[in-house]
């Protein structure tokens, strides 16, 4: 069986279903639903043929050359999507829920499975991811000077079931010079808005979302402009930890990468750090004095923090003092905060 499905319904019943995506190969890398098996109708090279020739001489001759591309490839098809679906019922989507999912859901229908084709394909999808982050939401946004332990802290509200929103675990990138290290490569920007909008539309709009002070930027990936505006206007609380501690915390983090890694790293902020002091962090490295390349690193983050901190909204920024180094009992002693105050501060921001 065929139907056509709604964006709305798409994105509840996709929880249950596999997802086919029958764009290329380069389309589906470049974003796709996460999730979703790539089962593309045709190459990038026949996707360029076919819609060059859609231009010129309409859709029939588009729609001929399609089926000459993928004439040779039905059975292969039907195999990729048995091994997807075994269950025989997906989801399906193309570009724009037009001649590529409809002829691949045709073939699976007839192959006996129940297929539902999004309507208004990838592109209905992406709207409303856009429309997603005009969600009014009750947004805490975690602060704290370099080294403080705020995604390890994070994680451990997650645990805790706190609601969640991980910027950098979804960036790959952890938002400073050195956030790179240890990472996975960066995904797309469009890859990224998708990830992130999974989480944020599964958030009980009435519970608290956590989630870390960042720029706009993220190493290559770009806060999305909706969510980045509610971040701006929502409550900031400051986790104010000494500086040894966060010293400590650099050191645990950082001194198992190599040193080359390290001094790259610290080249990157040269012009910030100023000659002396970054000749004096990238010997610090190279004499595996961690703790002395820490104190010079901070100072430059500590102002760049400081900075960040003056142009809050005021009467948004709440500071309490670390309970501990331990990210644990800090989430727990967030977790009470939240607690206590939400009456009077969580409310929904508007974007």
């Amino acid at each position: 069986m065929l139907s056509p499905i709604g964006v709305t319904d798409f994105e509840t019943i996709r929880q249950e279903l596999p997802v086919l995506d029958v764009r290329s190969p380069s389309e589906y890398t470049r974003g796709h639903v996460p999730g979703a098996v790539n089962l593309p109708l045709f190459s990038d090279e026949e996707r360029a043929r076919v819609g060059t020739l859609y231009k010129r001489s309409g859709r029939e001759a588009a729609l001929l050359l399609g089926l000459d591309c993928a004439g040779g490839h039905l059975s292969a098809y039907v195999r990729q999507a048995l091994k997807a679906a075994p269950g025989k019922r997906v989801l399906m989507h193309c570009w724009r829920g037009g001649m590529r999912s409809e002829g691949l859901g045709w073939l699976l229908s007839l192959a006996g499975f129940d297929v539902s084709v999004l309507e208004g394909g990838y592109k209905a999808y992406r709207r409303h991811i856009a429309e997603a982050w005009q969600r009014p939401a009750r947004l805490l946004v975690l602060s704290g000077k370099t080294g403080t332990g705020k995604t390890a802290i994070l994680q451990r509200l997650q645990t805790m079931g706190e609601q969640v929103l991980d910027l950098e675990h979804h960036a790959h990138h952890k938002g400073s010079a050195f956030g790179a290290l240890g990472q996975p490569p960066q995904p797309t920007n469009e890859q990224f808005e998708n990830n992130l909008a999974q989480d944020w539309l599964r958030f009980d709009s009435q519970r608290p979302v956590w989630t870390e002070d960042e720029s706009r930027n993220i190493g290559s990936v770009t806060i999305p402009a909706g969510l980045f505006r509610q971040k701006e206007q929502a409550v900031t609380v400051c986790l104010d930890m000494p500086l040894e501690a966060r010293v400590e915390r650099l050191v645990g983090e950082y001194a198992g990468f190599t040193e080359t890694g390290l001094q790259d790293a610290i080249l990157r902020i040269r012009r910030r750090l100023g000659d002396q002091r970054c000749r004096e962090a990238l010997q610090a490295v190279e004499a595996g004095d961690f703790h002395a390349a820490a104190r010079h690193i901070l100072h430059y983050y500590d102002k760049t923090y400081a900075y960040d901190l003056e142009v809050k909204q005021p009467g948004h920024l709440v500071h309490l003092p670390a309970a501990s180094a331990d990210p644990a009992d800090n989430a727990l002693m967030l977790r009470a905060w939240a607690a206590s105050f939400s009456h009077t501060i969580l409310q929904p921001v508007k974007p």
